[in-house]
């Protein structure tokens, strides 16, 4: 209490701050962290305020100087050089020498004669003896003695009105009554990969050049120089574990499959092993192995799929009959989302009574494939699963190996989403796929980076997934499927697709459903992998700008343009001097024309001052030297534009 009635200043209302300090906020290695404050104090004393950070390999703070913005909100950032967490936290005091200080310089002002305020400063001075450096000692006790001496005022107060006793005042401030605030925030770091990537996804048993015939680890490496040169760095995989019979699942989803049928590779386990072992369609674990080491050969990161469900077939059924539920008659719960029913699979049941040992054992699933050199998960309906064990299993992952990447497959409830995404996850998917206006695409974006959400919550932006087939695809459209893919690669810094799907342009639906006919979550499918068209010219291109323009490697550094025709979207994304600017036609099938105004006062431009403006998909040039420019789309040429800009 008697500290605390010492302490004048008040430091609150700390952004970045998730939840009162329950969760940290994410970045990425290279980041620089910026934090504000509200730090005030009564009457009208100077005060000082300093940002205080330490890396937890670091037992010392580290500190910057915080700057007043205005109305007594302060700011100050510090950089992020390595992954893990960073404590951070900010204090606050009055600084009586600065107030000292002032004053000092206004009464010289007005005047007037100042041996007594020269001795207060030099009292001021002497505090500052036990933690100044040896050498800054020296020099502080000869000002205090000139500060003392009355034959010398005149040079006293020369010497108080220069630069050397304010900087001593800015370097040795008397903290004995300084408010710290009352939590230690948290920050952690992830590698780059976390922040820029993307990701392609297919089916390893439909990796067979021949038609009919099941695809194979081998027959996956020889695709690989054809995604890398398509631009992605993750190829994820769907599970690769063996596939349960009791239920097993028939083309098109139906519940009885004939023989020969494949199954759902969701239905992990059987006599054959399960989420530890391979299908042995598929390979063998070397093969595996072998196909992680090549791909990374080829700049690809293999992600599997962590899918905590089982077939009836899965020996934990038998070993640990406690993890499932058990129905009246005995028979085991399966899993279902009325009025769908997923015969082929059995929930985990997180209520039981041998919790602990189903939490080591799934999170033993998590390290038994990082050590076979997967770094990258992307985990199946987590939001069906303890939010607790989420917490504990990624931080206990992540701490034996580090840069381990989550991506969480929830479609669900805004709150789960973002309870998941602050528990740990890197990435999350979104709603994107069902953002379709231009009121809708801005909306979520601006909610996605503008918002507390842009501190926790990664966005990775999908066109479509195995599990989905947008109703706005399903015509075959091929502008459609170029400006989706470009709205997904250019809005988010985090993307992917599933494919060969998507770039071959398939979009036959199951009858009233956003899903595949014919789907490969149920069969094996054969795919014409040496095939090119506009829209894989257009992946390519855009991967490649992505990895040369810095300004495509972030999310939250969007700026939406005004365009006054709700069919075109335009957006302006900036990184130090790398300047892009996008614009897409929404109407798949007519020409769209208007005028987009470029934020000339943010790009250090004035009106009339020439700037080039090269769209890197077309490769055309173009001088502009005005505010709001003229933009023309047919949407059957290049129904968009990505913009490189040059001063």
């Amino acid at each position: 209490m008697t500290e605390q009635g010492l302490q004048r200043v008040i430091v609150e209302h700390v952004t970045p701050e998730i939840d009162a300090g329950r969760f940290y906020v994410k970045k990425t290695v290279g980041d620089t962290l910026s934090v504000e404050a509200d730090i005030f104090t009564d009457g009208h004393d100077h005060i000082g305020a300093r940002l205080l950070y330490k890396h937890q390999d670091e037992k010392k703070w580290l500190y910057v100087p915080m700057q007043l913005i205005n109305n007594d909100r302060w700011h100050a950032s510090f950089n992020l050089p390595k992954t893990g967490f960073y404590d951070y936290t900010v204090t606050g005091w009055v600084d009586h020498a600065l107030t000292w200080h002032h004053g000092f310089e206004k009464k010289y002002q007005d005047a007037q004669h100042m041996d007594v305020e020269l001795l207060i400063g030099a009292s001021l001075l002497e505090a500052m003896l036990a933690v100044a450096s040896k050498a800054d000692q020296k020099k502080i006790s000869k000002i205090i003695a000139l500060m003392r001496d009355e034959s010398k005022y005149d040079l006293a107060v020369n010497m108080v009105l220069g630069k050397e006793v304010h900087h001593l005042i800015d370097q040795y401030p008397n903290l004995e009554h300084a408010t710290v605030y009352s939590r230690e925030l948290k920050v952690y770091v992830d590698r780059e990969k976390a922040g820029f990537s993307s990701w392609y996804c297919f089916f390893p048993r439909s990796a067979s050049p021949v038609e009919g015939k099941h695809g194979t680890f081998k027959d996956c490496e020889a695709l690989l120089p054809r995604i890398a040169e398509m631009g992605f760095d993750v190829l994820y995989f769907p599970p690769i574990h063996p596939i349960g019979h009791n239920f097993r699942k028939g083309k098109n989803n139906t519940v009885n499959a004939l023989p020969g049928d494949d199954g759902v590779p969701y239905a992990i386990g059987s006599e054959e092993g399960g989420h530890k072992d391979i299908l042995k369609d598929l390979g063998t674990l070397n093969d595996f192995k072998h196909l992680v080491k090549e791909a990374a050969a080829h700049g690809l990161e293999i992600a599997l799929d962590f899918a905590i469900q089982c077939s009836p077939d899965h020996p934990y059924v038998k070993q640990h009959p406690k993890w499932f539920k058990w129905r009246p008659d005995g028979t085991v719960q399966y899993a279902e989302n009325p009025p769908k029913k997923y015969q082929d699979i059995l929930p985990i049941n997180f209520e039981n009574d041998d919790w602990q040992n189903l939490w080591q054992e799934l999170k033993s699933i998590l390290d038994y494939w990082c050590e076979q050199g997967v770094r990258i998960f992307r985990v199946d309906n987590p939001h069906t699963k303890s939010f607790h064990f989420w917490e504990w299993c990624i931080a206990e992952v992540q701490k034996k190996y580090p840069g381990t990447i989550f991506l969480s497959e929830a479609f669900t409830k805004p709150k789960v989403m973002k309870e998941l995404a602050k528990l740990g996850y890197t990435q999350s998917y979104t709603y994107y796929v069902w953002r379709n206006s231009k009121h809708e695409l801005i909306e979520y974006i601006t909610e996605l980076t503008q918002t507390e959400m842009k501190d926790y919550f990664r966005p990775n932006f999908w066109p479509n997934t195995h599990d989905i087939n947008p109703y706005p695809l399903q015509s075959g459209n091929e502008p459609s499927f170029i400006t989706r893919y470009f709205m997904a690669a250019t809005l988010s810094s985090n993307y992917g697709i599933f494919g060969p799907v998507y770039e071959l342009m398939y979009h036959d639906p199951y009858p009233g459903k956003e899903e595949y006919l014919n789907s490969e979550k149920y069969e094996v499918r054969h795919w014409d992998w040496g095939k090119r068209n506009k829209l894989t010219d257009v992946i390519t291109k855009v991967n490649a700008a992505r990895k040369v323009n810095p300004a495509l490697q972030s999310t939250n550094n969007i700026r939406f343009c005004e365009i006054h025709n709700d069919m075109l979207l335009a957006y302006y994304k900036r990184t130090d001097d790398n300047h892009i600017l996008c614009v897409v036609n929404l109407d798949p099938y007519g020409r769209q024309s208007g005028h987009v105004q470029i934020p000339l006062y943010e790009m250090g431009l004035t009106p009339g001052q020439d700037f080039s403006v090269f769209d890197i998909l077309t490769r055309r040039n173009y001088i502009w030297n005005q505010e709001w420019n003229y933009i023309e789309l047919n949407p059957w040429e290049m129904p968009v534009h990505l913009f490189k800009i040059d001063m």
